[in-house]
């Protein structure tokens, strides 16, 4: 008994004038990509790949924007609140919320936040 083992088929490389030709004739009126890759040997997939990379506009650079660095002095002070809620201030806001401030809070801070929780 024989038996013939043929070699696994090599993959086919592609140039890019082929790979722009085979797009080109997709684009033909009444061409299907099917078909064209039926007559020249090409996987389906494969071609719908290269029509999506060259008929599709290529994506614009993300932009960036000028960034500057204001003072890097904390607005609020990150100390921890006094033990036991001595010095605490308590601030009863439109619609029952509640706002606990320490002592040394910085006023002007405080009119912010509070404006802001206070918007309709």
């Amino acid at each position: 008994m024989m038996e013939i083992v043929e070699a696994a088929p090599r993959r086919r490389r592609w140039s890019q004038v082929e790979k722009e030709q085979l797009v080109a004739e997709t684009c033909e009126p009444g061409v299907s990509v099917s078909l064209v890759a039926r007559r020249r040997g090409v996987d389906p997939s494969l071609l719908f790949r290269w029509r999506r990379q060259m008929l599709t506009p290529a994506e614009s650079p993300p932009l960036f924007a000028p960034v500057e660095v204001a003072d890097a002095t904390p607005v609020l002070s990150l100390t921890p609140p006094a033990p036991s809620g001595a010095g605490m201030i308590e601030i009863e806001l439109a619609g029952g919320r509640r706002l606990r401030v320490g002592r040394d809070v910085d006023a002007e801070a405080l009119r912010r936040v509070v404006s802001v929780l206070e918007r309709p």
